[in-house]
């Protein structure tokens, strides 16, 4: 199995850092971005840029039949995941391996109910500081995937995967436990994502002491008891290992929804907050803290009337 051709769809921050990568690996013709028509005029006509850079892109219509991809990769936040999923049916082959960068833990189960678990890959993405401003995107840090089967098998679409990581120069890992991994990416982006919009901060706040970094790593503890009651050991100690990659990066950056309260747009808090409180009702586990966090989050999101 060889991985040759890339599929990419949604141009958010992470669209557009990976679409570029490969773009700048693989070349032009190995990568397409698929969208809508509408959209796609969009892009042509505003342009995409990366780094101040116009990226190159291949835009691919939805509706267009063609080869599928060797390798589909969802880039779309979770509110677009459904009609992404509309978007990618003519992308799939047999051959396809789908690989989603979306936050939280729901993805997978959503697109492998709709393509086939057999397809899939899990996958959760760390350390990467990407701004995106409208049509633009900047980052310092290219950060890392970690992906794998559920079961932790070695497949052959983790060597695929693997191999061509290899080849563009992309910094992965292939954990021993995958669903402890996304437990715990679960784990840092419910307090650091939450707490940087909640307390309208950049990394740079939270990278220091104070009530931001406190709300951050009680969010965080909160996810493990949970984690723990779904049967994930997920470890008090592991919120250093994490604190320490998140510490690494540039100051002045923003995670996503940051980002998207600053641009007026809907979070994510859902996959974050809502899933810890519904996992803390399901066990009988108090959540104080990201009880907080969801109700100042709704409280912006309201206030952009």
């Amino acid at each position: 199995m060889e991985i040759k051709s890339v599929a990419i769809i949604g141009l958010g921050a992470l669209g557009i850092m990976y679409g570029k990568h490969f773009v700048d690996h693989l070349g032009v013709d190995a990568v397409r971005i698929i969208a809508d028509h509408d959209r796609i005029e969009r892009y042509k006509k505003e342009g995409i840029f990366c780094n101040g850079e116009p990226c190159a892109f291949r835009y691919v219509d939805a509706e267009e039949q063609m080869e599928s991809a060797d390798l589909l990769i969802f880039a779309v936040k979770y509110t677009g995941l459904k009609s992404a999923i509309e978007s990618a049916k003519n992308q799939i082959g047999k051959q396809t391996i789908i690989l989603s960068v979306l936050n939280g833990i729901s993805s997978e189960q959503v697109i492998g109910e709709a393509f086939g678990f057999d397809r899939l890959l899990y996958c959760i993405v760390a350390g990467m500081d990407a701004s995106k401003v409208g049509n633009e995107l900047t980052y310092k840090n290219i950060g890392f995937l970690s992906f794998g089967e559920a079961n932790d098998e070695r497949s052959e679409k983790v060597q695929a995967l693997a191999r061509l990581f290899d080849k563009v120069d992309m910094p992965y890992e292939i954990p021993d436990r995958m669903l402890h991994k996304m437990y715990g990416k679960l784990m840092v982006n419910t307090g650091v994502n939450q707490s940087t919009a909640v307390f309208e901060t950049n990394y740079g706040g939270i990278q220091v002491p104070g009530k931001p970094r406190d709300t951050v790593i009680a969010a965080m503890k909160e996810v493990i008891q949970v984690a723990n009651a779904e049967g994930v050991d997920l470890q008090e100690s592991e919120i250093a290992e994490w604190l320490k990659i998140n510490d690494s990066l540039n100051p002045e950056g923003m995670p996503s929804m940051r980002q998207d309260t600053l641009q007026h747009r809907p979070t994510e808090v859902d996959l974050f907050a809502g899933t810890i409180r519904k996992l803390g009702k399901k066990h009988g586990i108090p959540t104080p803290v990201n009880d907080f966090l969801y109700d100042r989050i709704r409280t912006i999101e309201a206030s952009y009337a």
